[in-house]
């Protein structure tokens, strides 16, 4: 999984091309609207950690810089002016990415603000053990059994994914977690994927592939995106909160709700523009969709900023 997405002519590292978001639709990509929920949870932290003079804004797996150039579009001149922003990511710089962005392979350390990880952990290379083994993957894909399963992924599996026929190591997306998360000294960060905690795992596992937009098989060929969805629960350290990311944006002012259709007769184009928003905050907050995904929230030197969710299931 790592050779075919990281390593040379990996899915993720090629130059050209339409990158991520030619092969597949995440919140970043399906409505502006997500970049400005984002930057209203980064003026909330601004505000928690008492308006510094500089305030860091790190996107994880920032695929070709659409967040953090939608974030700085979405604030206010005085602090977009304090604002440092950075994407994170392995593929070489975009051509035309705003030069306020600074570009890096790994998160800065000693950061205060928010870091923001928006579909990272599911392309955290993992292992996959079936029946008690490891399983092996040629590079059409083609599946065989390894060595049985010992030490630390066993004793992960015992923990965190005791029950079903195959199942995803978590270990590797927890210690990248933990190592991202710990580049931040004071402030928030957030990881937002697809998730599942340990009461619900899903008992034939969930790794796929990505092509041009199609869910496909996933051969580590380097032509496809391999993806897992992410034991979120796993990965929470201390006084974490996990909600759906349907609660974390009602709270960030993002609402499906339909404008009312008087607004037709006083202001028609006022009308058409807030009806294609409230489309667009449909499919962000959908059930069964964007909405369901797990939003986990890590306060570091300041409270929680969004309330309304819970501790962690499981802990």
């Amino acid at each position: 999984m790592d050779e075919a997405l990281y390593g040379p002519g990996g899915f993720y590292v090629r130059p050209g091309g339409p990158g991520p978001a030619g092969h597949f639709r995440t919140s970043v990509h399906a409505s502006p609207l997500y970049a400005r929920a984002v930057a209203a949870l980064l003026r909330r932290v601004d505000a928690a950690l008492g308006h510094p003079e500089r305030l860091d804004f790190v996107d994880m797996a920032a695929g070709r810089g659409e967040l953090p150039a939608g974030v700085l579009a979405a604030l206010e001149p005085q602090l977009a002016a304090r604002v440092r922003p950075y994407a994170v990511e392995r593929a070489p710089r975009p051509a035309g990415l705003d030069p306020r962005v600074t570009w890096l392979a790994e998160p800065p350390a000693g950061t205060t603000g928010l870091l923001f990880a928006n579909e990272w952990l599911d392309n955290v290379p993992l292992d996959v053990v079936e029946g008690g083994r490891y399983v092996l993957v040629a590079p059409d894909g083609t599946e065989a059994p390894g060595d049985p399963v010992a030490g630390a992924d066993l004793e992960w599996l015992e923990r965190w994914w005791p029950e079903g026929e195959r199942a995803e190591v978590g270990r590797s997306r927890d210690e990248a977690w933990a190592a991202a998360a710990g580049t931040l000294e004071r402030g928030l960060a957030v990881a937002v994927d697809y998730a599942h905690t340990r009461e619900a795992r899903p008992p034939y596992g969930t790794l796929t592939g990505f092509r041009e937009g199609r869910e496909v098989r996933p051969v580590p060929d380097g032509g496809c995106d391999i993806t897992a969805h992410v034991a979120l629960d796993a990965c929470a350290g201390p006084g974490a909160l996990l909600l759906t990311q349907r609660e974390a944006l009602a709270e960030l002012g993002v609402s499906g709700a339909r404008p009312p259709l008087s607004l037709a007769g006083t202001d028609p184009a006022g009308y058409v523009r807030a009806l294609a928003a409230a489309g667009e905050a449909a499919e962000l907050t959908a059930r069964g969709g964007l909405g369901d995904f797990g939003w986990l929230l890590e306060a570091r030197g300041i409270g929680h900023v969004l309330g309304g969710g819970g501790d962690v299931p499981g802990e």
